[in-house]
């Protein structure tokens, strides 16, 4: 089905690109999605750029955050501010712009085929595009759940009612007390972000990730092909050496990598590579 050499695409006519991308993916009897972080940067969303700098002025002027990444962490006096903080930090990743046009097109090449994802990413946008909630592994959780503090019970809480609720209260960077969120038993709550491991893995996580598994199964013995888009180092064990790995060991597979900084496979024995890397945006 795919070509036998190794090629890296760095140059070139981004509509001829594109052709290509569609005909490898009309040729595919499988085709699993891996995303990073890159691709919602691609997307549009920067969590240190203009956006992110207009809408927490207040909070990089009081307490000299720099990005929402490492906003997350930040060592706040008073549950009031940290969930100011949260409340705003969520409206921004998850619920401000609603599906994003990149993750739309990405959805129209492949909607026809059997696809899966398996995405680190925790916005919700693949949900949000139209993809099947039911062919999604969101491994590190998602910014529109609420967990038990403590991990326990396994049990996750929607939080976008109270978004609405703490994000008009919001006064110099502070909550009022009574808007501090707790689970329907009145224990502390966190994200459901996986950053230790209180990290709560409930009844929905292990069905996606035997999903995920039943997938790459069936498809060991078809034409794959995989797709990874912006897929770095923070977490390689997750998607991106996964992928090299079934790139090089099932027979049939082709993995296509979009990614500007990191594109070349660290593992060797691939036989079927393509790394793109070039702004995804002008492709899909």
């Amino acid at each position: 089905m795919f070509s036998s050499t190794k090629t890296s695409i760095s140059t070139g006519n981004f509509s001829e690109r594109k052709e290509w991308l569609i005909e490898q993916i009309a040729q595919a009897d499988c085709v699993l999605i891996g995303a990073g972080a890159g691709l919602t940067t691609a997307a549009g969303i920067d969590y240190a750029g203009e956006d992110f700098r207009r809408e927490f002025r207040e909070w990089i002027d009081r307490y000299g955050i720099t990005d929402l990444y490492s906003a997350g962490f930040y060592p706040f006096k008073t549950e009031e501010e940290r969930w100011a903080l949260w409340a705003k930090h969520i409206w921004f990743s998850r619920y401000r712009t609603g599906a994003l046009p990149l993750y739309k097109r990405l959805l129209k090449l492949v909607d026809d085929k059997d696809y899966f994802v398996i995405t680190t990413n925790v916005d919700g946008q693949f949900e949000m595009a139209g993809f099947d909630a039911e062919r999604i592994f969101a491994t590190q959780g998602d910014y529109c759940f609420f967990q038990p503090a403590s991990g326990s019970p396994k049990e996750l809480y929607y939080n976008k009612a109270w978004v609405e609720r703490a994000l008009p209260a919001i006064h110099d960077c502070r909550i009022p007390t009574e808007l501090i969120p707790h689970t329907p038993n009145g224990k502390p709550v966190s994200m459901n972000l996986r950053c230790d491991d209180t990290f709560v893995e409930d009844s929905h996580w292990h069905r996606q990730a035997k999903r995920y598994n039943d997938f790459v199964y069936k498809a060991s013995d078809k034409s794959l092909l995989l797709l990874e888009f912006g897929v770095g180092f923070n977490t390689p064990g997750i998607i991106r050496f996964p992928f090299e790995q079934m790139a090089a060991q099932l027979p049939d597979t082709t993995l296509v990598r979009f990614n500007r900084d990191f594109p070349q496979p660290s593992l060797q024995g691939i036989k079927n590579y393509v790394g793109i890397t070039e702004d995804v945006t002008k492709i899909i």
